[in-house]
């Protein structure tokens, strides 16, 4: 990590700050996938103590863009096609039986807010990554937290915290963040009432406009088309 990632100032807790800039070079990839974070060169990089370092990389952490391995230390998030099929596999079982249930639980001011978000997806354009990764995300755990789950509810955001922030990293160019947020509107139409299809199908179809075969480790092999390519810039 050669390069300096800017400095901190003091209007703003040091913590916050360090996760903003840390958030920011890894996601403009001046920290690449992969490459571990070492505390005292953060330090010294930004001119901070290691305290708030430590605390912003816990948050990162918590926000699935670092990963913590055992005895080796912190590393910026980078998953393998094999991880990216086998999350997605356990989203298509688990992410339909939340809409099953934010279906069965949501109220009309609740489906309101969802209708919301996605008529601001609809009006997206020229966004930064992180803000349209932020509205996906938005979406997502908003349909979580109305299956009155709220076991479901973390266990999917800690399942998919890792894939947003690979989404992060590689979704850059218009035309995909354009694709992404246009895959939303099938999922509302099944938590309205407004869809007959099986909620695994809805589900498999939105994660097969995305990714390469979703359930490739489910027992839903095979039932939905396989993604459009293995490259990287057609996540």
């Amino acid at each position: 990590m050669a390069e300096n990632f800017g400095r901190i100032h003091t209007d703003d807790t040091l913590r916050q700050q360090s996760v903003e800039l840390l958030s920011k070079a890894i996601l403009s990839c001046k920290i690449k996938p992969g490459e571990r974070l070492n505390e005292s060169e953060l330090a010294r990089k930004l001119h901070v103590s290691r305290a708030p370092i430590r605390e912003a990389l816990q948050q990162l952490q918590e926000q699935g863009l670092i990963v913590n391995v055992p005895r080796r230390g912190m590393f910026v998030v980078s998953l393998d096609e094999e991880s990216i099929q086998k999350i997605n596999s356990l989203r298509v079982v688990l992410e339909a039986e939340a809409l099953r249930l934010a279906r069965l639980h949501a109220g009309p001011k609740e489906k309101g807010k969802l209708a919301h978000v996605v008529d601001k997806m609809d009006h997206m354009s020229h966004v930064p990554t992180n803000e349209m990764v932020r509205v996906d995300m938005e979406f997502h755990r908003m349909i979580w937290s109305f299956t009155r789950n709220e076991y479901l509810e973390k266990t999917l955001t800690s399942l998919t915290a890792p894939l947003f922030a690979h989404s992060m990293l590689m979704l850059f160019r218009e035309e995909k963040q354009r694709m992404v947020l246009d895959s939303h509107r099938p999922l509302l139409a099944y938590v309205l009432g407004e869809s007959d299809q099986p909620a695994e199908n809805v589900m498999l179809e939105h994660l097969t406009l995305r990714w390469v075969d979703p359930a490739r480790f489910s027992s839903f092999k095979g039932e939905m088309p396989q993604g459009s390519s293995s490259d990287p810039d057609k996540v």
